[in-house]
């Protein structure tokens, strides 16, 4: 696909039409300078079209089907209630077209010449196309994401899935096996365990190993009421079409194989051996404050540069990617990049909520919010991480509904450098989950009102 003809020489080329990369390409546009994305599948990347946005509609779409069973409670008495997987699956499509449709318009009302194919650098001022053509050009971003770890035995084809392939099936498979217990087998688990699949997680350690312990707990709380089996110390050894052996001899149902164990970032074919760009650790292109590598041409975002891999950090630091290639002196200094993992219950964090020496932690559970009683929707709390000398806040968890949307006022706090008394001090709205953080700010000044804590002597 190419959107207006292919030029030899741009001001800025855009290696990759992800997030992180279409962001960067209309920044430097609307800063006047002539910009071209080379895409070799789909603009908006994994995201738009493979990961973000369809495993939210696929999760919505479940929670859906699950909560119409399970309303008895409202006085609700559904029957005969259906799933058509393969209208689910044109949903989802339709949704991710939309969107790239969107970025598609927004690129050519920013005169952004988008070039369907790869890009390999041939040196620090340009790259050759697909078909042949040298690209010159004064600055490039590159903003070729990543891709899923293949985990040897288990490679993807037949019944193995990556990710991507686990969001485009066109039925709902009566047993599922994970391979990874991160937080995308967390969402999937979820969802399939929704619409009906026996669903298996397969842990090296424990699920989300690298988060906080009460919020995982929570999980697998909500895992045992959806029928969904977590063995931990799990090593996988072969499978066939229909189960998965470990290597304690257990084989566990499997009609479908998700191998969800990482991600690594994608240089593949890009020559950066033709430049000054320096790979690091794993793989990750080293950049600086500004996001330029260490040729000066060339700058990198997103998940190529390395952890979080978060499309929202993307965006980011496609804005500032963007600046700096336009000649502003701008950098990529944020204090914290909020992560959430839609899961049940949703578990979103933003900063660090570890109590250590100067530090303290508050805590509000759901079970004492109007909102959360009235909806009966109760399993999840809010951790406030605070300094004891002055109230800094230094980190926000939010467990529960609605935390997706919650926890960036967690972050505006963060970067702002606000005090657990100036999030006590805002009026939040009544009721709302929101009241939540104003709670458990409360309870971090010893003010707390709706949930009792003995006054320590």
């Amino acid at each position: 696909m190419v959107m207006g003809s292919i030029p030899e020489q741009v001001d800025v080329a855009v290696i990759g039409g992800g997030v992180g990369g279409y962001v960067a390409a209309i920044r430097a546009a609307q800063l006047g300078k002539s910009v071209a994305i080379v895409e070799k599948e789909k603009l908006g990347g994994h995201c738009l079209n493979y990961a973000c946005i369809p495993s939210k509609a696929l999760i919505h779409i479940a929670e859906l089907f699950y909560d119409m069973q399970h309303s008895q409670n409202f006085g609700i008495t559904a029957q005969n209630v259906a799933l058509d997987a393969k209208k689910m699956l044109e949903y989802r499509i339709a949704v991710s077209r939309k969107l790239e449709e969107g970025v598609a318009f927004l690129c050519k009302s920013n005169q952004i010449d988008v070039l369907k194919g790869t890009a390999t650098f041939l040196d620090s001022k340009s790259v050759q196309l697909t078909d042949g053509i040298t690209l010159e050009f004064r600055k490039a971003i590159v903003a070729t994401g990543s891709e899923p770890i293949v985990v040897p035995g288990f490679e993807f084809g037949g019944n193995v899935l990556d990710y991507k392939q686990a969001l485009l099936l066109d039925h709902v498979p009566k047993s599922m096996a994970i391979i990874g217990a991160g937080y995308v087998s967390v969402e999937i688990a979820a969802l399939y365990a929704k619409l009906g699949s026996k669903v298996t997680i397969l842990a090296r350690s424990d699920v989300l190993s690298k988060f906080d312990k009460d919020a995982v707990a929570l999980i697998k709380k909500r895992f045992q009421d959806l029928g969904v089996r977590v063995i931990l110390s799990a090593t996988p050894a072969k499978h066939d079409a229909g189960s998965v052996g470990l290597i304690n001899g257990e084989r566990i149902d499997a009609e479908a194989i998700v191998v969800a164990t990482g991600l690594r970032p994608f240089t593949d074919g890009l020559g950066l051996e033709n430049t000054k760009v320096k790979v690091g650790e794993r793989g990750f292109i080293n950049v600086n404050n500004q996001l330029v590598t260490d040729d000066p041409n060339i700058l990198a975002v997103g998940d190529v540069i390395g952890e979080p891999m978060l499309a929202h950090k993307a965006m980011r630091q496609g804005v500032v990617a963007g600046e700096v290639a336009a000649g502003m002196n701008s950098s990529y200094d944020n204090l914290v990049v909020p992560a959430v993992i839609f899961s049940d219950p949703e578990v979103a964090i933003a900063g660090n909520i570890d109590e250590k020496e100067g530090v303290k932690v508050a805590k509000f559970p759901l079970t004492a919010l109007g909102r959360a009683i009235a909806l009966d929707n109760t399993l999840g709390f809010v951790k406030i991480a605070f300094e004891e000398n002055g109230g800094l806040v230094r980190g926000v968890e939010i467990v529960g509904p609605d935390a997706n949307a919650e926890i960036a006022e967690a972050a505006l706090a963060i970067e702002m450098g606000a005090t657990v008394e100036d999030l006590a001090d805002t009026i939040h709205p009544h009721p709302t989950y929101s009241e939540a953080i104003m709670e458990a700010a409360e309870d971090a000044l010893g003010r707390g009102i709706h949930f009792f804590r003995p006054r320590q002597k």
